[in-house]
């Protein structure tokens, strides 16, 4: 299955991403929206873009529809190893709110189980709540600095792809799964070159960096790994 290998390298981190039903906050993985943050009953968590950074905008019967995610306490309890900054807000009816990087998270009401996103993209304002920073750098001793994704796997560009266009579909594709992400990416502080999305057939938002798409390796296995690079004399690792 796609991205199968991925599935299964989250929950192989454990204890370093995901500690179970006492944190506030898991990781899961999509095909199509990749690397996202869910609740600690699994259902998907979302952003709404009509939200101001450390201020929430949904109340009354938005907030029934998008039920916010909300903490007993001054702070949510995470997982170690997430990228990117959790806090808590207080809300105009009191309650807790917990954000990440800034941004409010919520549930989607007609989400009725775990693994569900039927509330991304609803009215062009909601999204799921992709882990942040998208892009990452890593430093290796043999192969230098390059690029990995959310959770530190490494990624790659297909030479054969042209610019803002992946030829890479089928077969090749479950060998090397696309960054996908449910809304604009973001890249670490400090990182030159362009970050951009391309629309994949099936509809997946595909990363790209400086035009070229970006993939995985089903062949890593851990972070850190680039077994990927050079395969075929095509796949490589990327340089920042």
């Amino acid at each position: 299955m796609k991205l199968q290998w991925l599935g299964l390298l989250v929950l192989g981190l454990g204890m370093a991403l995901t500690q179970g039903m006492s944190d506030t906050v898991q990781v899961k993985q999509d095909v199509k929206l990749g690397t996202y943050l869910s609740g600690s009953n699994g259902k998907a968590l979302y952003i709404f873009t009509k939200d101001q950074p450390g201020l929430s905008n949904c109340s009354g019967g938005c907030a029934t529809a998008w039920p916010p995610l909300l903490v007993s306490g001054d702070a949510p309890v995470v997982p170690m190893g997430i990228p990117g900054k959790f806090g808590v807000i207080t809300r105009s009816d009191g309650g807790h709110q917990v954000t990440y990087n800034g941004w409010p998270l919520y549930y989607w009401a007609k989400d009725q189980a775990p693994g569900q996103t039927t509330g991304q993209g609803v009215g062009g304002v909601w999204f799921i709540a992709n882990v942040s920073p998208t892009l990452q750098v890593h430093n290796d001793a043999k192969l230098g600095s390059f690029l990995v994704g959310p959770t530190g796997m490494t990624l790659y560009i297909f030479s054969k792809d042209q610019p803002n266009m992946s030829t890479c579909t089928g077969a090749c594709l479950e060998h090397w799964p696309a960054l996908a992400v449910g809304y604009p990416p973001v890249a670490i502080e400090g990182l030159s070159g362009k970050l951009g999305t391309i629309t994949r057939t099936d509809g997946t938002l595909q990363v790209t960096y400086n035009g070229q798409p970006l993939y995985y390796f089903a062949g890593d296995k851990a972070v850190g790994e680039a077994t990927g690079q050079n395969v075929g004399g095509v796949w490589f690792v990327v340089k920042p």
